[in-house]
């Protein structure tokens, strides 16, 4: 294997050890009983509670997904996307954390959302929680597997072979729920506040880095600004083919190069209700159980205020800087990614090109981060 792959993996392997560390560690205090194992004896502090549901919301789509669409099409329909999540955000945190804390203590003590839902309402038959639990296995089911397929392509392209996706994919799935299980709820907990952590500082590095070696933001902006309405609030650039047709994931073709530099169309607006289905991705956050699980797990319902400042900070700063990644990568490496799907591994270039190997592999591991939170 070569050295610069070696030290990537290093790094990246020290920090599933650590996470594996933090696992065994919490595991003897969620022993003590269901309430501890499944939420923590209601004892995370507001930086934990806020720092672990933001890693947990936005995982690995924050460090692929985002910048990938910001790559690929401009600031529009990322940026409206960016700016309905952290809306949505500071409303869930406004609106639900405090009175979920309070109405789950009432509620029977209930430390589960199924068993919130069934207490609250008074449902002797316990349907609502049997309902509750299978429409949170399904849908959480899809969710989850999203973050493999993004441990997937991580792994596969740090490694150099594709073939290794599907194994990738089963061995993030298998370490996730391995780590889970022993540790409980204050293993997850506390691996997705170092996690959080650690996405935060990789985005902001990223971003200052790139924006020092695409000579400034001026410099940037005039260089996106040549591309039709890459940089529009209120449009989106079109990737054309070598035919000049659209680029499209149904229609399965590439961008194509003219003179060797990406083919793009006038562009096209962005509408009104297209703005707002992108705000209405906020709309998710008041029915994530893996967000207000920490609600419910939150100290004391005082500490929810400051909790929400830090929670709103960090999706505000981390989400900008996704967007800006994925906008400073079509910069710098304009003609590299030439289909939708592999736009989404821009800052996975962007890492290993700006930093050594062991450097990049500890920038690497904010997506390893992302995808297991």
């Amino acid at each position: 294997m070569p050295s610069d792959k070696f030290l990537l993996l290093t790094a990246m392997g020290a920090y599933l050890a650590l996470t594996i560390g933090v696992g065994l560690w919490y595991s003897r205090r969620s022993a003590r009983s269901a309430e501890a194992y499944f939420l923590g004896e209601r004892g995370l502090g507001p930086w934990v509670a806020a720092m672990s549901a933001e890693a947990s919301d936005l995982s690995g789509w924050l460090l692929m997904g985002l910048p990938g669409v910001a790559y690929w099409t401009g600031a529009g329909e990322a940026a409206w996307t960016a700016i309905g999540l952290a809306v949505g955000t500071l409303a869930c945190w406004s609106l639900v954390a405090r009175r979920l804390r309070a109405h789950s203590i009432v509620a029977g003590n209930a430390f589960t959302l199924p068993a919130f839902f069934s207490a609250r309402f008074h449902d002797r038959r316990r349907l609502l929680s049997t309902i509750a639990a299978g429409m949170l296995l399904f849908f959480f089911s899809i969710y989850v597997g999203a973050q493999f397929v993004t441990f997937g392509k991580l792994f596969g392209y740090v490694l150099g072979m594709e073939g290794l996706y599907a194994r990738m994919v089963v061995f993030g799935a298998v370490f996730v729920l391995a780590y889970t299980f022993v540790g409980g709820f204050l293993a997850e907990t506390m691996s997705d506040f170092i996690q959080g952590t650690l996405m935060f500082c990789v985005l902001v590095l990223v971003l200052a880095v790139g924006t020092a070696k695409a000579g400034g933001v001026g410099a940037l902006l005039a260089e996106l600004g040549a591309i039709p309405r890459f940089t529009d609030l209120f449009g989106v650039a079109t990737p054309l083919d070598a035919a000049g047709a659209a680029v499209t994931a149904a229609a399965g073709n590439a961008q194509g190069l003219v003179d060797g530099s990406p083919a793009f169309g006038p562009g096209v607006g962005y509408g009104f209700f297209a703005i707002l289905s992108c705000l209405a991705w906020g709309l998710g956050y008041f029915g994530m159980p893996q967000v207000l699980l920490r609600f419910m797990a939150i100290e004391k319902p005082a500490m929810v205020a400051r909790a929400r400042a830090i929670a709103v900070t960090w999706c505000v700063v981390s989400l900008f800087s996704a967007v800006a990644i994925g906008m400073i990568g079509r910069a710098l490496m304009p003609a590299r990614l030439l289909t939708a799907s592999a736009a989404e591994t821009i800052f996975i270039h962007l890492a290993v090109d700006f930093f050594p190997p062991l450097l990049a592999g500890l920038v690497l591991s904010g997506i390893v981060a992302a995808s297991i939170s």
